[in-house]
Formats: C-alpha cells, structure tokens, sequence
C-alpha cells in the first residue's frame, strides 16, 4: 500500500517479506539458495499429511505456524498418538495470534544452539553483521542474548556467510535476521527469518559499533551499501537481558500493575531501552517485554559481571508487580551459563525457580 501510494517504507520489499517472511516459504527459498533446512514438510494440508511425514522424518517433531513468532503455535510432539491434537492445536492457536492457520512440521532437534545472524542489504548487496546466541529462551520466546556466540570460529563463519548467500539470493533491502539452529557436532539448519529489526538489534550495535536503525533510513532514502564485509568486526561481548514484566517463580505467568518505583541503571558500557515511567500502568493486552538492559565490556566475564552490577542497580516496584530481573539474577550465576554450555532447553533443565 506504500508502493502503490508513493510513500517509502523503511524496512524490506513486500518482495523480500512474501519470499521470508512466511517461514514454510523461506525454507523453499533457502533450500533454493543452497542453505541447509531442518528436514521437514511445507504447509501440511491434512493430518494425514502430518502423520505420514512424521513417520518418515522420524520421532520427536515440531509442528510450527508458517505465519509465527514468537513461539506461537509450536508443539513438540514425541509419539503418533499426541499428532493429530497436537496440529489442531497449533492451527488454533496461529489462527487466534497471526490470523493464518497454516502450519508444517519439522524434525525437533534436542539440546541445540539457537544462533541468528544480522544482515543489511540495499537490494544489490548484501553484509552479515555476524551473530548472537540466543538459547536462552522459555516456550520458544527468548529470554537473554549474547553476541558473539562461543561456537568455533569455523562455525560461526560458515553460518554468517550462508545467512548472507541467502539473503543475496532475495535482493535483501533493509535489516534483518536468520535464524539457525546448531546441534551438538557442528551442523546447521536454517530456521526462519524476520524481515524486521529485531528486539535484540542492540546487541549487535554494541559488538560491531553500528547503528541499525540509522543504516535502515540510509538504505530507505536509496543510499547504496557504505560498508564493506572485511570492514565489519565484533569488538567485546556483549549481553542482552529481556525484563519482562512476569512472573519466573509461577510459570513466567505475566503480571500486571502500576509502576511506582523505577531506577534504571547506568555507567559505563550499560545501555537501557524502555519505555516505562513512574506512575505507567502496565496493561494486559501486549507483549510483556517492559525493558532491555544492556552490557558490553571488552571479554564476556567482564559483561557478566557488569551485568550483574546493572541488574542490582534496577528498581521496578509496584503493587504486586513481579519482573524477570531475578530469573536473569539466577542466569547469569549458574555454571553452565558461565562456561556457554546454553541450548534451548537451559531453562528447563538447568534452571530451578
């Protein structure tokens, strides 16, 4: 509707959302672009479709919504017998949250690394800004993310320039962000993208010292690409935590309420993206992200414990008003955490709330 009113949109071509943004799409492209997929269906069309290709890509699997985020829709299903209530359920729930119903299936990977990579394109040419680690996560939504990731060199290489070959393949305007999974011997598949910015954006502008959200006006107003691949280099680690305004000891159930007492909190290499204030109500009908807090310092044991330091600076007090800030307490303390052994099940199985 832009388009056809003369007005630019900054962000990506309805092109470059039709082909990624729907994710059983993407996975077409992708295997087109010569980018490993998770072995899996397109758009299932039946519940026998379902049960047949489960049969064949064997048990366990992932049903997800084409049109999802968020982990919205997902069900992990282990046996024949859960399939057909599980893909009911999921068609449901991708009806109530993105107004699409379709759903596909995937091979559920166990203990995986879930790892993104930021890219810039100006429809020519495209440049990965490398990648973050993002396995922290509950019900699929992600919790805490860290750039760069502690996977090999090697690794970590072969995923940012796949990310980059398939967003060349589409002619890539604007930001965005494809997400991988890695298993435990090194193998990659590619998941999804958003053809968005992304909450956790400023974790790369910590790394990399560049200004997303000013690089998409640039490529908006029809500035060509300024920055050469060689050019672009992670500098420090940074960490990003996700203040929710739930509750960690009652299943994350949100919790709800006015904000009286806010202190946010500051120095050197801590950045803070909100938009509360003293006296906000915090309401029912959105998303629960409240803040994001933000450390960079020169080696990933100096941004923990910066982080520790600016999450025990930060008052949000309210009536009953509970936050993720304790969770993230608890993260950033455990062992494993501290040594990167993080997969997407850390929560739940190392995790005691």
């Amino acid at each position: 509707m832009c388009r056809e009113h003369g007005i630019t949109f900054i962000g990506p071509t309805p092109e470059n959302m039709r082909a990624l943004g729907d994710k059983a799409t993407a996975r077409k492209v992708a295997r087109e672009a010569g980018v490993p997929t998770v072995p899996g269906t397109d758009e299932l069309k039946s519940v026998e479709e379902a049960k047949r290709a489960a049969w064949e890509i064997g048990y366990p699997v992932i049903l997800k919504a084409s049109a999802g985020g968020g982990g919205r829709g997902m069900r992990v299903v282990h046996t024949e017998e859960e399939l057909e209530r599980a893909v009911l359920q999921s068609q449901e729930e991708a009806r109530a949250a993105f107004g699409n119903p379709a759903v596909y299936l995937e091979k559920y990977i166990e203990e995986p690394k879930h790892i993104e990579i930021q890219v810039l394109g100006d429809g020519e040419r495209v440049v990965h800004l490398w990648e973050r680690d993002c396995s922290i996560q509950r019900r699929h939504q992600k919790l805490l993310e860290e750039a760069p990731s502690l996977l090999p060199e090697e690794t970590r290489r072969a995923i940012a320039e796949a990310a980059k070959r398939l967003a060349e393949h589409v002619g890539y305007v604007s930001a965005g962000t494809l997400e991988f999974l890695v298993d435990k011997e090194g193998n990659f598949y590619f998941i999804e993208m958003n053809t968005r910015i992304q909450v956790e954006h400023p974790v790369t502008e910590l790394v990399t010292g560049i200004d997303l959200v000013q690089a998409q006006f640039r490529i908006a107003q029809g500035e060509k690409l300024w920055l050469k691949q060689e050019e672009i280099q992670v500098r420090g680690h940074a960490i990003e935590v996700r203040v929710n305004a739930e509750d960690p000891e009652r299943g994350f159930r949100p919790s709800i309420g006015k904000v009286e007492t806010l202190l946010f909190p500051g120095g050197p290499g801590v950045r803070v993206d909100s938009h509360l204030y003293a006296g906000y109500q915090i309401p029912p009908y959105y998303d629960s992200l409240i803040a994001k807090i933000l450390a960079w310092a020169p080696t990933r044991e100096e941004a923990i414990r910066r982080m520790e330091r600016a999450l025990s600076e930060t008052v949000i007090e309210g009536p009953g008003l509970k936050t993720t800030i304790p969770f993230h307490q608890k993260v950033l303390q455990n062992a494993f955490f501290r040594r990167g052994a993080v997969y997407t099940n850390f929560v739940a199985r190392r995790m005691e709330m």
